[in-house]
């Protein structure tokens, strides 16, 4: 069932965001706006992680067409890739301008996810 957005957008389950592991990218259906992200191995940096994965989502570029800004996508799109490091237990790593200056100052909750060279952070949420 479509429903009305903000602005009188309508937006439907088409608008979902899918997971496209094997091209490491979260993209909307069509493919046409998407977060592109890369792993990258920590454990290197850290031989204690506490639990953490060895792995953290370096988050590299989020790319919404124009006829589709100011839709929400890009939040949308960082939702998804947040919460899927959460749920395996990765950090972030916000190389993505998008994501470092306007995602993550709105979303301040997320911050607990980065990663902070030298720093392991562990977060009881994982």
């Amino acid at each position: 069932m479509a429903k009305e957005g903000s602005a009188g957008v309508r937006q439907s389950p088409e608008d979902s965001i899918v997971w496209r592991e094997e091209a490491r990218k979260f993209e909307t259906p069509d493919g046409e706006a998407f977060l592109q992200y890369r792993l990258v191995d920590l454990s290197r940096t850290s031989s204690d992680r506490g639990g953490v994965s060895p792995a953290a989502m370096d988050m590299v570029h989020t790319f919404v067409p124009g006829s589709k800004r100011g839709l929400g996508l890009a939040a949308r799109l960082c939702d998804a890739a947040f919460s899927h490091a959460r749920s395996h237990g990765m950090r972030v790593i916000p190389t993505c301008s998008y994501i470092s200056d306007t995602y993550l100052p709105r979303n301040p909750a997320w911050n607990e996810l980065v990663y902070k060279d030298g720093q392991p952070k562990n977060s009881s949420s994982m």
